[in-house]
């Protein structure tokens, strides 16, 4: 516009103009560079789900909507969208001269407000009556090789390095709506963000364990991440057979094994296991809603906490994608054992019967039925 660039933009344009002079930064006859950064990876949860129940046009509508106000909050910070990868992003902060590790500090904060933004977007959408989504994010940061890869006929600037993989793997172990961060990235902003206690998991191709926490917040900014609801949904105490299988690098096992739900909510579940199984491990869950005529399958979910009872294995699970009828049942299910729960009847077809799912039959009836009912009585008493 003619006019000169205010303040900090100046500056940074002046730092960016040094370090080419410098060579400092990869040009198309360099190979690479190695620079330290911070990687962002963000993915819609549950999308795959959504794909399936929604038309085409409401979901990509949907997308594009979350992606367009994603963008806009990653530029505020100045952060550098790297790709788009389906229904996840990866964003990069470069460091510079001025303000060494400042890329760490930009990063969280961006995480945090993504997610501020999102729940807004929710709101949004709920009253429009548009699938809800939420995001997943992990953040991490060290060196990284940098440049640009391709041809004469197609070239893309890129970064490459185990830093990006452990990136990628941090973010496949958050849950809706949950910022998690590397131990290195933490203990560049120890004094910035408030985070929770290190909790130590093993990832593919790492020899030794890591540890990652979760952002909680930037408290001398006044923002925080969202607390979900749905997190705090009501429980109810039951006795539901189910089976499970897990799920490793996006493929799901072929092994099925069964366990016992002890309660269930909206959002997640106390389950008993015969074999201990690591945190954040992700499971795909079918269980017999026979009260309902219902079979839930395709239910998703990730163990959140792990401890052993006299021989066995109780492990929180926190739902992380089902189905839209699956999550509308679930929830039906939940609420029939609360006390105050008054039942509507089903609209259907004048002399058109109550549908039941055959398949319910293949559930243990009688444990179903009979803890249900237990636990009604105990509510009501």
């Amino acid at each position: 516009m003619g006019q000169p660039l205010p303040g900090v933009l100046g500056q940074r344009l002046e730092h960016i103009v040094q370090s080419v002079a410098a060579s400092e930064v990869a040009s198309i006859g360099d190979a690479y560079s190695w620079r330290e950064v911070s990687i962002l990876l963000a993915d819609l949860r549950g999308f795959a789900a959504i794909a399936e129940s929604y038309p085409a046009r409401v979901v990509l509508d949907t997308l594009n909507r979350c992606f367009a106000t994603l963008t806009e909050v990653i530029v505020q910070h100045y952060g550098t969208i790297d790709k788009f990868m389906g229904d996840a992003i990866m964003v990069v902060f470069p460091g510079d001269q001025a303000a060494a590790h400042d890329h760490a500090r930009r990063a969280i904060l961006c995480a945090v407000q993504m997610q501020l933004a999102m729940d807004e977007l929710r709101q949004k959408h709920r009253a429009e009556s548009v699938p809800e989504m939420y995001l997943g994010i992990g953040v991490n940061t060290g060196k990284v090789m940098t440049g640009l890869i391709g041809c004469d006929l197609y070239r893309a600037h890129t970064i490459i390095g185990d830093e990006v993989n452990l990136a990628s793997r941090i973010e496949a172990f958050s849950l809706r709506g949950q910022v998690l961060v590397s131990q290195s990235t933490y203990d560049l902003c120890r004094d910035f963000a408030e985070c929770g206690p290190p909790v130590q998991v093993y990832m593919k191709g790492k020899a030794e364990s890591v540890h990652i926490r979760e952002v909680k917040g930037i408290p001398s900014l006044g923002k925080f991440v969202p607390h979900r609801e749905l997190r705090r949904s009501a429980r109810v105490e039951v006795l539901l057979p189910f089976a499970y299988q897990i799920v490793s690098r996006k493929t799901v096992l072929a092994t099925v094994e069964t366990g016992t739900i002890h309660n269930i909510g909206y959002d997640g579940a106390l389950v008993e296991i015969d074999r201990p199984l690591p945190l954040y491990a992700e499971l795909k869950l079918a269980m017999n809603l026979v009260s309902l005529g219902y079979r839930a399958e395709d239910v998703y979910g990730r163990i959140v906490d792990v401890r052993e009872d006299k021989g066995r294995w109780l492990c929180g699970v926190e739902f992380t994608s089902m189905t839209r009828q699956a999550n509308e049942k679930i929830r039906l299910f939940v609420q029939m054992l609360i006390p105050s729960y008054v039942p509507v009847a089903p609209s259907r077809e004048p002399g058109q019967a109550p549908r039941i799912n055959s398949s319910a039959q293949e559930a243990a009836v009688g444990d179903v039925e009979d803890g249900a009912v237990q636990d009604r009585r105990r509510f009501e008493r």
